[in-house]
């Protein structure tokens, strides 16, 4: 051995996760003998363990067998060691680097499987919907609908009550273009209730060189198309100027800000004939108010 390899730093990586590899596959006899049923029902077994203040790191060993031997039921496929420390290094918040054919759609549902027991979701993100697709609504998905988990597919053509939907399952399967105009888009509503994404919790990045430094370079811009606005600038510059100062608007000189008082709101929806003025319909009507004070 050189001493270059006895001083390795991934050396001693290795072989703690090849040891906790070899205890996720001494359970395969063990596992094997579950019924389908019996095998489903781990999955609310590690949630009520986790609810009960077990980390998932505990319940590591235990679920990674549990996807192993269902991945032999559904797939016909049994992840290799190999796989399962990748799985391990993953979870762990690392990047695990797979040669094609060595199987990484197959590693990576080990983890997002683990990290979906917390039921705050775990998005799996792709370089295009093809792949997010053949996933979600391939072998890979029936694995985690098996297992008990609900699975989204999220793509641009949805309405947001669908998005809402998607994001809202256990795992969703998403392009990062799409996830960051959802965060945009989340960003500029008016109402909390019209926001799609739920609170990050957990992410695993396919080709992760490509879409963090690649795709990185190209900025994500949501524009609008010109608007005529010159008449509702009109309507509210002659709205403004037959309003009283402190009785229908304040000023903020502190704070270098301009607010209609509650006389001055009702003023305006008796002259624009409105039931609410900041019902979300008329903001740009309340924008334009507020530049012409």
């Amino acid at each position: 051995m050189s001493v270059f390899k006895l001083f390795d730093p991934n050396r001693k990586t290795l072989k703690r996760l090849r040891k906790i590899a070899d205890q996720v596959l001494s359970l395969a006899d063990e596992y094997k003998q579950f019924s389908d049923d019996e095998l489903r029902h781990k999955t609310a077994e590690f949630k009520e363990r986790y609810g009960n203040g077990e980390s998932l790191d505990s319940l590591l060993v235990e679920a990674f067998a549990t996807v192993r031997e269902a991945s032999t039921r559904v797939t016909g496929l049994t992840p290799f060691k190999v796989q399962v420390m990748g799985a391990i290094a993953i979870h762990e918040g690392n990047i695990a680097e797979m040669k094609t054919g060595e199987g990484k759609t197959l590693t990576a549902v080990m983890p997002a499987y683990l990290n979906a027991l917390t039921g705050e979701g775990v998005h799996i993100v792709t370089v295009n919907e093809y792949l997010a697709g053949r996933e979600a609504n391939g072998e890979i998905g029936d694995l985690f609908r098996f297992l008990g988990l609900s699975v989204g597919l999220n793509i641009r053509d949805l309405t947001s009550e669908e998005k809402r939907a998607v994001y809202n399952c256990d795992v969703v399967y998403s392009t990062n273009n799409e996830l960051g105009f959802d965060y945009l888009r989340d960003h500029m509503v008016i109402y909390k209730e019209n926001i799609v994404q739920r609170p990050l919790n957990y992410a695993i990045i396919d080709e992760v060189d490509s879409i963090l430094i690649d795709e990185a370079r190209t900025p994500l811009i949501i524009s609008g198309g010109e608007k005529n606005t010159a008449d509702l600038y009109k309507q509210a510059n002659y709205f403004a100027i037959r309003l009283k100062e402190e009785e229908d608007y304040d000023i903020d000189l502190k704070d270098k800000t301009i607010n209609l008082t509650e006389t001055g709101i009702k003023k305006a929806e008796a002259h624009f004939n409105l039931e609410n003025l900041y019902d979300l319909s008329n903001v740009s009507l309340l924008h334009h108010i507020n530049n012409s004070l």
